[in-house]
Parts: C-alpha cells; structure tokens; sequence
C-alpha cells in the first residue's frame, strides 16, 4: 500500500535520532532527557524509532548555548514555550527570547568577572596567611552571612569574622595536622 504524500512529506522533513545526534553533536540519551523535560519532541516511527523535526536542531543548539552561559532547564523550558508551535521559530523569534536574558547575561558577566579578579589576586598572593586570606572560612564561619562562596560573591572576610566574634562564635584556627612516621 503506497503512502500518502502527506505521511511520505512528513518522513522527509523529519530525521531520525541518530541524524540529530551527528548533525547536533548531541547523545542520544540527552535527546531522551531533553523530552522528558519538556525541552524537546519527537515522534515515533511504525517501528517505534525517535524522529525530530528538522527545525528541532535549532531548537537543540538553544538549548545547549543556553545550558553553557548557565541558564537552568526551568529557564530554558519557559523561554522555549514561547516560541511558535507547528512552525519553526524565525530571527524575530529568537531576538525577542534572548533579549529577555541579556540582563541575566550581563550579571552573570559581572559575577564571572569578579571572581576571576579575585582568584587572581588571590592565587597570585602567595600570603599563605590564615588571619589575612580572603577565602579562609574556619569552622563554616561565613554560612552566617548566606548561601554561597561568601567572600567571593564580595563579602568581606574581615567584616564577616568581626561579626562572628562579636556574637561569640568566632572559631579558631585549625592547628595543623601532625604526621608520625612509622618507623
């Protein structure tokens, strides 16, 4: 029984996972994740075999860019429910999705900046100073101040041990460890 050109049409423009997994440079298994995530369709063959729309390999180099300057899956899942349905996107579209992230962009730039600026100034000290060092955070003293690598999201190490002595819960250095040698 022939096809209709409708399904032959169909068939033509669709590739199968192993083509989008070449051409993408993408596993098979992240295009499996993508789906279950909702980032992504397919559909499936007669024989029950994954096939993307061609204009899905757009939508898959977005998915990475977007992964590598940090976006998470909830980020990239709502940008991409904006796009059009039973079309592929156009320049227009994607102007208008990553016009949105250019403000998250551009912190994240500033937040990346200033933390190479200081492990550079850091790294390059050579102190190896425990009451001058910028990143030292004895017993978890710096937690008090919030989540994250406190002294290098630009709190003050000074400021935060100051805080901690004052309410009385200042830690003391570790005292180095001793080694015994058997002998």
């Amino acid at each position: 029984m022939p096809n209709s050109p409708a399904k032959l049409q169909d068939a033509q423009t669709r590739l199968p996972i192993g083509e989008v997994v070449r051409r993408s440079g993408v596993a098979a298994s992240a295009l499996r994740f993508y789906e279950e995530q909702g980032l992504l369709g397919s559909q499936r063959s007669e024989g029950g075999r994954r096939h993307y729309a061609r204009g899905d390999l757009r939508r898959i180099a977005f998915i990475r860019a977007a992964q590598t300057v940090g976006l998470s899956l909830e980020q990239i899942r709502a940008a991409l429910s904006q796009l059009p349905d039973g079309r592929t996107p156009n320049a227009a579209d994607w102007q208008r999705l990553s016009s949105g992230w250019r403000p998250v962009l551009d912190q994240r730039i500033a937040e990346l900046t200033q933390l190479r600026d200081t492990l550079s100034a850091c790294i390059g000290c050579g102190c190896l100073s425990l009451s001058k060092c910028a990143l030292y955070n004895p017993a978890d003293t710096a937690a008090k101040a919030g989540p994250g690598a406190r002294y290098l999201l630009g709190d003050s190490a000074q400021a935060v041990m100051d805080g901690a002595a004052k309410s009385g819960r200042a830690a003391k250095p570790a005292a180095a460890p001793v080694r015994v040698r058997k002998p």
